[in-house]
Order: C-alpha cells, then sequence, then structure tokens
C-alpha cells in the first residue's frame, strides 16, 4: 500500500486535531504543528470537510475541529476522505477484477489484499495513535522482526 502525500498530511492533521479535540485549530496551528506547507494543507482539509471527518468554522475565533470525537475516527477514514477507496487495481476494485488462465485466481488475492489494509486501518482510532495503545493485531504486526525491515 502507498501512502500518498494528501494521506500523510491528512492523518496527520487529523491527530493534530484530535489531540487539541474539541478545541479548534487552525490551519496554520496545524502547518506549523505538523511542519507541512499551508495552502496544500487548505486543500487536504477542505477534502476532510466535505468527506465530513472535519468540521470548519469561519470568522476570527474560526478554524477545524473533527466532526466527531477522536476515539470514533479511525485512520481508515481520513485516507478516504483525500484518497478514496484503499485499494485500487487500475483504477477499479478489487472485486470487479477479471483475468483468465493463470491469473484467474489474482481477484482472490487483490480482496485479501484489501481485507488486511482495512483490518488495520479501520481498527485504529486517532485516539489510539495518539496514546500508541493500538488494538492487539496491530501491535502483534509491528513487533515481526521483519516488520521495520523494507523489503
Amino acid at each position: 500500500m502507498q501512502i500518498s502525500a494528501r494521506g500523510d498530511y491528512a492523518v496527520r492533521a487529523a491527530l493534530s486535531l484530535a489531540n487539541a479535540y474539541p478545541t479548534l485549530m487552525s490551519a496554520q496551528a496545524i502547518a506549523q504543528d505538523q511542519d507541512m506547507p499551508r495552502k496544500f494543507l487548505e486543500a487536504v482539509l477542505a477534502d476532510m470537510r466535505r468527506a465530513g471527518v472535519v468540521r470548519a468554522q469561519r470568522g476570527a475565533e474560526g478554524g477545524y475541529t473533527l466532526s466527531q470525537p477522536p476515539g470514533d475516527v479511525t485512520i481508515g477514514q481520513v485516507l478516504r476522505a483525500v484518497d478514496g477507496p484503499l485499494a485500487g487495481v487500475r483504477g477499479m476494485r478489487p472485486e470487479e477484477t477479471h483475468y483468465s488462465g493463470p491469473a484467474r485466481n489474482l481477484p482472490n488475492l487483490w480482496v485479501a489484499v484489501r481485507s488486511a489494509v482495512r483490518e488495520v486501518v479501520d481498527e485504529v482510532s486517532l485516539d489510539e495513535v495518539i496514546s500508541g495503545k493500538m488494538p492487539a493485531h496491530v501491535r502483534k504486526l509491528t513487533a515481526r522482526p521483519d516488520a521495520w525491515h523494507p523489503r
């Protein structure tokens, strides 16, 4: 799975908002908190607002906040808000792919990959990332000897 710059910025912005919840934060404050360009962040926040992950309040005392408590917002929700579906194959959903011959069972693998990604990002909340108290199955994945080594 490739996390785009938009996805990375969205998750980091959401974590800043979760840490401040329910207080409003300006885009400038989030950008400074996470050391990211404000203009790009504003576009990401706009996508998150349209998806209902954050809400915005205009005015001198305005800013952004999460639409729900941080324990109710998953990393998967944030990623989908800015990048769409988590797993795609040439622009299609995994279950929409069809192959013949030796590749005929490949859709099963693509669906399994999507399921595995969901098992992590849809079951970890912003609160859990901030606290470091992630679900046992996620901790188990990061504890594998090869988990931190590139391939």
